[in-house]
């Protein structure tokens, strides 16, 4: 029996929108992936992978009332704008829509993933059979003093704690920063005025200088409302299979995973970064190219490393970070951009792409709490 084809839209043309084309195509081949959907065609692409990007209002002229109410449509973009998609898109005609939500990202990117055989799941590792093989670990959630509310954050348990960012301009401010983290990035060693800029870096910073001295064989960084879908199980497998970093699942960039800088950073800054990795890191410099052809990119900078590991990783960025502040035109401290956070990305891609085959990298998804 002959299986009948479903035509899909992907709403969306940047990672998110990538990620489900490619799973999609890879492993349900009953759907026929027709088209990328956008609001405005400004600033978007003509076609990905030869796919065409069409606008809404294009789209909604091209195809008939039937047609679009037996297609399916995947709403693939940030989930703060899904309700506004969907009632745009109902609007327009189309029934059948598919909200691509972090967890369910994570699943469709854990599977595609597992098919190419690349990026392992830390999910896929054996659990060990004893119970109390938990490592000692800290996890560091990034806060700011502004952060909005979120209302479905789970249960924070008692190796996850909150770490307050910005919290020098907060105090030269005047505004009460007291009673609201565990730990506060201003505080000994720090980078804390350098927040505007540097975003989550302050908090990589910080934990570096400052918390690397305990008794913690993990360490790692979470967003306020962006986590790692890690359970304890998984947290157990971590240390029963001696793996040295857990990372999201990297983002599909098209067409290569240069884009990215190309929407955050401006070209100046980002041959300032060039030069400085030539000069500081050649070996790295050396495979930079290699390594943006391909789509992969590790955005938001969350991860869960050994202590020696994270130690590793911030004395190499750090430095590189530190270097770009100094060359830059206007000066890091005459700006509020979030520059080197964006290059931030881009660096631990390199990093952890470039070490692949020497660190037991593992993977999980990126759940985002709104």
């Amino acid at each position: 029996m002959m299986n009948v084809l479903t035509n899909v839209y992907i709403f969306g043309a940047r990672a998110t929108a990538a990620g489900v084309y490619k799973s999609l195509s890879k492993l349900e081949g009953n759907k026929q992936i027709k088209a990328f959907i956008v609001t405005d065609s400004a600033d978007n692409p003509l076609n990905i992978w030869g796919v065409p990007v069409w606008s809404l209002h294009e789209i909604s002229e091209l195809l008939s009332a039937e047609e679009k109410s037996a297609a399916e449509v995947y709403i693939a973009t940030p989930q703060f704008f899904h309700e506004e998609i969907s009632y745009l898109l109902q609007k327009s005609g189309f029934k059948k829509l598919i909200m691509v939500t972090s967890e369910q990202e994570a699943y469709i990117m854990e599977r595609y993933y597992e098919s190419e055989r690349l990026f392992p799941s830390i999910h896929k590792l054996l659990l060990p059979s004893n119970d109390s093989l938990f490592p000692y670990i800290s996890i560091y959630v990034a806060c700011f003093f502004r952060d909005k509310k979120v209302a479905n954050l789970p249960r924070r348990p008692g190796y996850m704690k909150r770490l307050l960012l910005g919290c020098y301009l907060a105090r030269q401010s005047g505004v009460d920063i007291a009673k609201q983290a565990d730990f506060y990035d201003d505080v000994r060693d720090n980078i804390s005025a350098k927040n505007p800029n540097c975003c989550e870096m302050t908090a990589h910073y910080w934990i570096w200088k400052n918390r690397l001295d305990t008794d913690d064989e993990y360490v790692g960084v979470y967003h306020y409302r962006r986590f790692l879908d890690m359970s304890d199980d998984d947290i157990r497998r971590m240390k029963a299979n001696d793996v040295d970093v857990v990372l999201p699942f990297p983002m599909i960039h098209y067409p290569s995973a240069l884009i990215h800088h190309t929407w955050y950073v401006r070209e100046e800054d980002w041959l300032v970064m060039r030069q400085v990795l030539r000069e500081l890191y050649p070996e790295y410099d050396a495979r930079f190219d290699e390594i943006f052809a391909q789509p992969y990119f590790y955005n938001y900078n969350i991860m869960i490393a050994k202590k020696s590991v994270f130690a590793d990783y911030c004395a190499w960025l750090f430095p590189i970070l530190a270097a770009i502040e100094d060359r830059s035109e206007p000066k890091g401290k005459d700006r509020a951009d979030r520059y080197t956070a964006y290059m931030s990305e881009s660096l631990t891609t390199l990093y952890f792409m470039y070490h692949q085959h020497d660190l037991k990298i593992y993977h999980t998804g990126r759940i985002l709490y709104t």
